[in-house]
């Protein structure tokens, strides 16, 4: 197959995934290195070596998540070092959320059990069982403070797989439908 038609069936096949399927596809087509049970919710990039960033198990990649496993500031030194490079792979543990719009810079290793917040920039190791954030990502909680402070705020719907008794349900709770 042409690399055209390869790309277009590549791109068809994603839009048609749900969000359980999506790694098969990114893996059969990029190289990327999948768990199982990795949830991607919409449109990650998984950069220019995609083929050197590993995932675990039970990981969801949000919205817009960004991988880069280079240094494309190295461009500026070719002159003077003809064929320069950085690259370095990229791994994500199990259990870990990437929150929409982070960046894993290269050489990163993220460990198990880890949420990382949404517009992070984590560009050095993160411990297993922490909650990240910030530009650059820095240790907000253990995972277990996290754990106690959302269960003070959660929620228990009865209509989870019906959108629309889940929307009543909501407006309810919250006094929205007046």
């Amino acid at each position: 197959m042409s690399g055209r038609f390869t790309k277009y069936i590549f791109k068809l096949r994603l839009f048609f995934a749900n969000e359980f399927s999506k790694a098969v596809i990114y893996s059969k087509y990029m190289g990327v290195k999948f768990g199982t049970n990795v949830r991607i919710t919409d449109k990650p990039s998984f950069g220019s070596e995609p083929y050197l960033i590993t995932i675990g198990d039970d990981v969801t990649i949000t919205d817009g998540v960004i991988f880069h496993n280079h240094d494309g500031g190295v461009g500026l030194l070719r002159k003077k070092y003809p064929g320069i490079d950085v690259i370095k792979p990229i791994t994500v543990g199990n259990n870990v959320f990437l929150g929409s719009r982070c960046t894993i810079m290269p050489g990163v290793t993220i460990g198990n059990n880890v949420i990382v917040g949404a517009g992070s920039l984590v560009a050095k190791d993160i411990p297993e069982n922490v909650v990240v954030a910030g530009v650059p990502a820095k240790i907000l909680k253990t995972l277990a403070e996290y754990e106690e402070k959302v269960l003070k705020d959660a929620i228990y719907l009865k209509n989870r797989g019906d959108e629309n008794a889940k929307r009543m349900e909501l407006l309810k709770r919250f006094r929205l439908n007046s």
